[in-house]
C-alpha cells in the first residue's frame, strides 16, 4: 500500500467515524427542538430549464418514464408542468421567466455554463404544520428565501436558500384540504398539448425511488448533516469505491420511502485524471443532482423497449436477480442535464444498493 492509498483509507475512517457520531446527535437535537413529525415524505421535486427547452424536457419525461401530465399553468414567475404517477412524488418542470435566480452561482461548471438556468433545484417535503416548522428552524438559524410561507388556496409553502454544499434547496408544503393544485392563486391554467406516448412498457415504470446529488469530498459530511437537520431522515450507510475515489451515502426516512443519496469523492479534487469520475463531474457541472431513479419491473424488457424508442444509456444493465437488483443509467438529458436511472429490486431485497453495482455505475459517469 502506497502513501496515497494510506491517506485515502485514513480519510475514509475519519469521515465515517465523525458521521456516525454526529448523525445521531443531529437527530437528537432536532427531536429536542420539537421537529420530529414536522417533516413527512417527499412531495415533489422542482426542475428548472431554459425557456426554449421546457417543452422538450417535459416530453422527454413523458416518453421515458411512467410520469403523466397532471397540471400545466403560467404565473408571474414562469411556466410549469406538473407530472405524476401513482404513489410517487410529483415532478414539477418549469422555466423561470421573471425574478432573481438564486441557483445561478451553482450552475457555472465547465459543461453546464451554457445552460445557466438548468438544474433540479428543489426537493419539496410535506409538513403538517408549516408555521411551527418555520418558527423552530428560524430560531435554529435556518435561512429561507422568504420571511414567511407563501399562501395559496391549496397550500402554504416555503423553501430554504440553496445549500452551500449541494446547491439544492429544500421546500416545505402544507396542503389545505383534499383538492391539491400546485398552481398559485394568480396562475392561469392551460391545457397541455403534450400527450404521453401510448407505449405498454411505460406502465412498468413506477415511482421516484431516489435522487443522487454530487458533492465535494470535503463537504460530504456537512451536506448529509445539513439534510438531517432539515428533515426527519437519518443516515443509513455508505458504499466506498476506493479505486474511483468515490463514496455513495444514503439517507432514509423509512425502508419504503424515497431515499436521498449523496455521492462525493473520498479525497478532494486535484485533477481530472487523479480524482475520479465523481469529482470530475463536479468540475464539469457543479454540485448538483446527477440522477433521478425510478423503480421498474421487468427491467430487461423495459430497457429493451426504451432503447427501441431512442433512449440511450451510459452502460448495459448491471446486477442480477441473485444479487437482489438490477440498475442502469441513461445518457444525460440535453434539456435537464439529468441522468435517469431505472432500478428493479427483486423479491424481499433490502440492501438498497450493492457494492458491485455502485462501482460500475460510478465508473459509467466518467463517460458523460
Amino acid at each position: 500500500m502506497n502513501a496515497t492509498e494510506r491517506t485515502g483509507l485514513g480519510t475514509i475512517f475519519a469521515q465515517e467515524e465523525e458521521l456516525k457520531i454526529r448523525a445521531p446527535q443531529v437527530v437528537a437535537e432536532r427531536r429536542d427542538a420539537g421537529l420530529e413529525g414536522l417533516v413527512g415524505n417527499l412531495d415533489a421535486v422542482i426542475i428548472n430549464t431554459e425557456v426554449d427547452r421546457l417543452v422538450p424536457a417535459v416530453y422527454e419525461l413523458l416518453r421515458y418514464t411512467g410520469l403523466d401530465c397532471r397540471e400545466a399553468f403560467f404565473d408571474e414567475r414562469g411556466q410549469s408542468y406538473v407530472l405524476s404517477v401513482a404513489g410517487s412524488p410529483s415532478v414539477i418542470v418549469r422555466s423561470r421567466t421573471a425574478g432573481a435566480n438564486p441557483f445561478l452561482p451553482f450552475n457555472a461548471g465547465r459543461e453546464s455554463g451554457a445552460l445557466p438556468a438548468t438544474r433540479l433545484e428543489t426537493f419539496v417535503f410535506s409538513t403538517p404544520d408549516i408555521q411551527e416548522y418555520v418558527r423552530i428552524q428560524k430560531a435554529r438559524g435556518v435561512r429561507f428565501q422568504t420571511d414567511q410561507p407563501t399562501e395559496s388556496t391549496h397550500w402554504s409553502y416555503i423553501q430554504t436558500t440553496p445549500s452551500a454544499f449541494t446547491g439544492n434547496a429544500l421546500g416545505f408544503i402544507e396542503w389545505h384540504g383534499k383538492d391539491q393544485s400546485y398552481a398559485p392563486d394568480d396562475a392561469t391554467h392551460s391545457k397541455s398539448d403534450l400527450l404521453k406516448p401510448d407505449l405498454p412498457h411505460l406502465g412498468t415504470i413506477f415511482e421516484l425511488d431516489h435522487a443522487a446529488t454530487r458533492v465535494r469530498a470535503q463537504d460530504r459530511n456537512a451536506a448529509i448533516l445539513e439534510f438531517l437537520r432539515l428533515t426527519n431522515y437519518h443516515y443509513d450507510f455508505a458504499v466506498y469505491v476506493k479505486s474511483l475515489n468515490s463514496i455513495t451515502s444514503v439517507a432514509r426516512r423509512g425502508k419504503t420511502d424515497y431515499a436521498m443519496v449523496f455521492t462525493s469523492g473520498i479525497t478532494p479534487y486535484t485533477s481530472d485524471e487523479a480524482s475520479g469520475p465523481t469529482e470530475k463531474f463536479i468540475q464539469n457541472y457543479g454540485t448538483r443532482v446527477h440522477h433521478i431513479a425510478f423503480r421498474t419491473e421487468q427491467i430487461e424488457k423495459t430497457v429493451a423497449a426504451l432503447k427501441d424508442d431512442g433512449q440511450d444509456f451510459l452502460l448495459e444493465l448491471v446486477g442480477s436477480p441473485a444479487e437482489g437488483l438490477k440498475q442502469i443509467f441513461s445518457e444525460p438529458s440535453k434539456n435537464t442535464l439529468l441522468v435517469t436511472e431505472y432500478i428493479h429490486r427483486y423479491g424481499d431485497f433490502d440492501g438498497f444498493f450493492t457494492q458491485s453495482n455502485v462501482e460500475k455505475l460510478t465508473a459509467a459517469t466518467g463517460r458523460q
